[in-house]
Parts: C-alpha cells; structure tokens; sequence
C-alpha cells in the first residue's frame, strides 16, 4: 500500500469517526416540543376567537375539597379541582415494591397528576381546562363507602359568574370497577363560541407503572381505539417524538394499558364523532424509558341542557371483567386470525380450568405442560422419529461426503438416492415443528400478560412471583451484543434441558456448532422472560427428553435400517421438486451454482492427471 492511500484510508477513518461523534452527542433543537404546543396553541386561538378582547372565563369560587370513594375493589380520591380523579387505587394488587410497603396498593393515576378531565375554548378562543375550574360536591362527608351489591353517586357543580353551569356526576359500584359518568353543560351558550362548539374529554397521562421493569411495561403499552368493532392501535416508536391518531366515526371506545392494567373511555351506544390518541415515549435512567398515551373524546355541545353519557374503566384486565364490557380485544393473545383463538378460546380457559382445583399456580403450569405435550404427543412422534431416521442413515451420510468431497453435484445426487431408498423427508422434521408454532406464540401470550400470574407464588424461597424472571446471578456489567446482565435460574435449567435436547436429535457433525449454540442464545433470550413461561418450558422439555430415551434405550418397536429399507420408497413434495432441478440442470449442461457442469469437470480432472504423469 503506498503514502497515498494509507493516508486517503487515515482521513476516511478520521471523518467517519467525526460524524459518528457527532451523531451519538447531545444536539440541541431550535424548536421544542413546548414551543410548537405554544405555536398550535396560538393557531387554535386564532381559529376559534369570536371576541379576542373577552377576558377570561370566571367561575364563583368553591372551598377545595377531596372526597374518598371506597368499595371492597377500589379506593377512588376525587378533587375539587374540576371534578377530576386524583387517584385510583386497585385494593386487590399491589406495586412491585409491596415487600418494602405493604399497606402500598396499585395507583393507576401519575403521581401529583389529575385525571379525567375535560377542557373547550372560550369566546376568546382561549382553552379553559378543568382543572382550573372550582367543582362544589353535593355529599356531605368526604368519605363514603360502597356497600356490595349497592351503588352511590356523587355529583359536583361549577357554575360560571356570567351564567351557566357545568355539572358532572359519578355514579359507583360496590361490585364493578367501571363507573357511569355524566358531564352536563346548561347554558353555555355565551361561554363556549359557535366555532368550536364541543368539550374534549380525557385521560390525559397514560398510566402509572406498577412493574419494577419498564421496558418490559412500555412494550405492551399501547393506545387502541374501537370504531364499529374494528382496532387501530397507536404505538408511540421514537423518544421526545409525539404522535397522533384522529379518528372520526361510531367510536366503541377507547383504550390504554400497559403489561396488566387499562383505562378505558366508552360512550353511549351509537355514538358518532371525533376522537384523538397521542402517545409519547420518554427515557427513564438505567437504559429505562417510559410511555404515555393520552385518550381524548370530543362530546359536541349545541346549546342549551345537553348530557353526556359515558362509562369509565380503570382497572385490572381480567378477562371476565373486560369481557362483561367488550373489552376483551384490550389484551394482546397475538395475531387475530390463528394465534389469538388458540391462546384467548383454548390455552387460558384451560389453564384457569386446572387452576381452578389447585391453588398453586405453579403446580397448574406444570400440569399444564404435560397436557400440551400430550396433546401435541403426534406432532412431536413424527419429528422424533424423523429424527431418528436421520441419525440412523448419518453414517451412510459421512460416507457418501467422503467419497465425494470433490464432487458436491454428485454428492447432493448420491444423497438424493440415498432419502429415497431409506424413505427419508429431508425437511420431515421441520412440518411439525412449524404446526406447533402457533401453539408457542399463544403459550407466550398467555403467560406473559396473564394478570392472574402477577406476584403469584409457587416456591416461597425462589420462585415466589412467577409474572418476573427468577434473578440468580446479576453482573456489574451488561455482556456485549445481547446487553444481558442477569440471568434466570430456570433459563439456565431450561438452556441445559435443550443442549440435552439437541445431543439426542443432531447426528450431522456439520451442526455440531448448533448443538452449543441454540442452548447458549436460547438461555440469554430467556433470561428476561417470567418464570412461569420458563417453568412450562422447562418442563415441556424434560418430559420430551424422557420421551426421546424412552424411544430410543426401551421401546421394544425400535427403528433400525433393516426396517427402513423394508418400507415402501416414498418421495416427498421436496424430495420431486430437488430432484426435478437437478434434471433440468443436468440437462441444460449446468451443475450447481459456482460449479463446472460435471463432464467439464471430469474432463479438466484427466487433463490434469496426464500433465502430472
């Protein structure tokens, strides 16, 4: 290499190392999100301003007030500030860090945040929020119970100085976690202008997490909205990046959740408008990060006494719970046409079904494997002794690569022969494997996002929450390209169960490699999982090693080559199709991509042996 180019590669190196510098550090923004929400603001008010000069809307002053709602579900704290939700607590789940507090229980409200709220634009064009407004309760004490079986309703009035009233009413249940809400606007009419004649009602901050990981919360967070029985879902992709989903038709309801919990919105059946989804993604330290959707109605006021109706949902996604009000789509059980069915109509009522009668949920997974590896009992047969046909033909296999090291066409010919004779399926053990497939991805599903595995217990002195990995070994530093630093127990079984596994299926020496490598990457992948979908695969596993060694060391009906070669000859669809390729190539004179047809090879290889005579 001369001067010239060591040193045009030196500079090459040197910018490109400059721009990666460049692109990795801080950068500063010449508009921030703060400052284009304060130029749409801008624009709004423009938009909507009948009279520019009216000064701010006045409402008469209330006394601020906090009145506590209890039922044996839910302790629900209202504010005055707007009638909104300071607080939202699920008495039957506790945070993370229950151990460390145990009388902390589940909020689904943001700390120092108000919740459902409503906001409109003034004569001024000027948005009025909620929490602006003085709300006077009409109960007298400020905490009330509700009774099971019994409901209770709480009404809050804010009455404007000019003339005009906005009431909302709360009405709970001692049974149920959703609570039926009115907003009622009377004599509006010289508050709220012609131009933008609708009250948005919303959630505005997502929801508070509950789970110590949040990564693993913010990728099930999403924001889904309902029109006429369809989905849309809004997933926010980029950090500091808001974005936004208009949606305008009969709107069902809206939605957001994380890993265990969702709010949702529903009006009243039939109803036709607008309504709006945002979603921003924020970074939390140690490589955290944090996703908040806010779900926004606009309810159309055309004067006068006009009622809103609509149902509030905060809570836990139960199945039976959200399924009593078309819920049941919140939860993610994968793809709708195969996935879902299996994992939503079979997988989950069967594990309910077993842990009906044994109230340790760990116990009910492990029953739980062994009835899915019996009923996925032929599938696997049929890949066992796939198998099994291929360890028994590897030696004629490595004899025919011996011989034909030199020559891959006739290699992969003299292979061909060699299936059919035997009546091997190359790929016979790759149909079974695909089939069980959706099973896997539902299996996932179901015991991933499974709110009843959430802090359950199986072993009180390891296994004691099974909806978390089972943490044995954690290191100072996280490993290279896989960014692991903690490793799961029972992944670690799990990887030795299926390098055991691999030992029994894998005669080629050619996949030597994959016998360590599928254990190794399976294990770090795993790492991060729950324990409960690591104790069903571990099991699933075992039961499949007793399996193969049962077939292989016992079964008095063993598979031998004397058999195989007493079985009729079948060719399979890819055993045809290979071997129909290889005639048309052999007919036009080809070999196999990057090789000499074979005559012209035969022919080189004699040429070169007279030279050397």
């Amino acid at each position: 290499m001369d001067r010239q180019s060591l040193f045009g590669i030196i500079l090459i190196s040197l910018i490109i190392g400059a721009w990666f510098y460049f692109q990795s550090g801080p950068t500063t923004r010449d508009v921030t999100p703060q400052q284009t929400a304060a130029i749409k603001e801008q624009q709004e008010v423009a938009k909507t301003a009948v009279a520019p000069e009216t000064p701010p809307v006045a409402f008469v002053a209330a006394q601020p007030r906090a009145v506590t709602i209890t039922s044996k579900l839910y302790r629900i704290e209202l504010s005055s500030r707007g009638a909104m939700v300071r607080s939202w607590q699920l008495l039957d789940y506790r945070p993370w860090y229950h151990k460390q507090d145990s009388a902390k229980r589940v909020d689904l409200v943001r700390p120092g945040k108000l919740e459902y709220g409503f906001s409109f634009r003034a004569m001024n064009g000027k948005k009025v929020s909620s929490e602006t407004i003085p709300f006077t309760f009409d109960v007298q004490s400020d905490r009330i119970d509700v009774a099971p079986g019994s409901t209770v309703t709480v009404r809050a009035t804010a009455k404007v100085a000019t003339g005009g009233t906005i009431t909302r009413t709360y009405t709970f249940s001692g049974d149920r976690y959703q609570v039926q809400t009115d907003l009622t606007l009377d004599g509006m009419e010289s508050v709220i202008p012609q131009t933008s004649r609708f009250v948005t009602l919303e959630w505005r901050n997502g929801l508070n997490y509950q789970e110590e990981n949040s990564v693993d919360e913010s990728n099930n967070a999403i924001a889904i909205v309902s029109t006429n029985g369809e989905l849309t879902e809004l997933d926010a992709p980029d950090f500091n990046t808001q974005v936004e989903l208009p949606v305008n038709g009969s709107i069902d309801y809206l939605a957001t959740r994380n890993k265990y919990f969702a709010v949702a919105l529903l009006p009243a059946k039939g109803f036709d408008g607008s309504a709006m989804l945002t979603g921003d993604k924020f970074g939390l330290p140690n490589d955290g990060f944090y996703e908040s959707y806010k779900l926004a109605l606009k309810l159309p006021y055309r004067g006068g006494s006009q009622t809103h109706s609509l149902t509030l949902f905060a809570g836990p996604m139960l199945y039976d719970t959200l399924a009593t009000m078309g819920l049941t789509d919140i939860i993610n059980f994968g793809w709708k046409w195969i996935i879902k069915p299996i994992g939503e109509y079979f997988m989950l009522p069967t594990l309910r079904l077993i842990h009906s009668g044994i109230p340790n949920y760990g116990i009910a997974i492990i029953l739980f494997a062994l009835l899915m590896k019996a009923l996925l009992y032929p599938l696997g047969i049929t890949q066992m002794k796939s198998a099994r046909k291929m360890q028994l033909v590897a030696p004629l296999m490595n004899e025919i690569r011996e011989k034909y090291k030199d020559d891959n066409q006739t290699q992969q010919q003299e292979m061909m022969k060699l299936y059919s004779q035997y009546g091997i399926n190359p790929a016979g053990g790759c149909l079974p494997l695909l089939l069980q497939m959706p099973f896997l991805y539902a299996l996932y599903s179901v015991l991933n996002l499974n709110i009843e595995l959430r802090q359950a217990e199986f072993l009180s002195t390891w296994l004691y929450d099974l909806s978390v990995p089972d943490v044995i070994l954690s290191l100072p530093f996280k490993l290279p390209l896989v960014n692991i630093d903690k490793f799961s127990g029972l992944a670690l079984l799990m990887g030795a169960t299926l390098f055991i596994q691999q030992k029994q299926a894998v005669s080629d020496p050619r996949q030597k490699a994959l016998v360590y490598m599928m254990p190794v990457m399976m294990t770090l992948m795993f790492s991060s999982l729950p324990a409960g979908l690591n104790l069903y695969y571990f099991v699933f596993n075992i039961v499949a090693i007793g399996q193969t060694i049962w077939q292989t060391k016992f079964s008095k009906n063993q598979l031998t080559l004397a058999d195989l070669r007493k079985e009729p000859a079948k060719e399979s669809w890819l055993q045809r199709k290979m071997r129909e390729a290889q005639q048309v190539a052999e007919a036009q004179g080809k070999g196999i991509p990057g090789q000499a047809p074979r005559s012209q090879r035969s022919k080189g290889s004699n040429n070169g042996k007279s030279k050397r005579r």
